[in-house]
């Protein structure tokens, strides 16, 4: 690739939210398709109320296993916002993190859990 070739990105050709399985399913113009769990959209929301402001940074979120989307909306042409059941609905999810999302959703979603079982564990003692 030359400086004068721009990076291609990979572009969704499709978003399904099937609400009975809880999981967004997203193909992309590459040829990649994905299930993305909607505990794991929640939990991995690029909102602050998720992130942080700064250097604070929150507990993780907690209680999504069962969390669903209400409605999902255009950001311009390069994200989406989706509205979930909880009432959140602040996070802009790129066209670039759905793919991370979709690409290593199983180590994000091991990584979560084991933090969530630490978590209980320390609670306990």
């Amino acid at each position: 690739m030359t400086a004068a070739e721009p990076h291609h990105r990979p572009w969704p050709t499709d978003l399904v939210f099937d609400r009975a399985a809880r999981t967004l399913m997203i193909a992309f113009d590459d040829g990649a398709t994905f299930e993305v769990p909607f505990e794991l959209l929640r939990v991995e929301s690029p909102s602050a109320e998720n992130k942080g402001h700064g250097a604070n940074v929150p507990p993780p979120v907690t209680g999504k296993a069962n969390v669903n989307v209400v409605r999902a909306e255009p950001v311009g042409r390069y994200a989406v916002r989706i509205v979930f059941d909880d009432g959140h609905d602040t996070g802009l999810y790129s066209w670039d993190l759905l793919y991370d999302l979709g690409r290593d959703k199983d180590e994000r979603l091991r990584i979560y859990r084991d933090t969530l079982r630490l978590r209980a564990l320390r609670d306990e003692a």
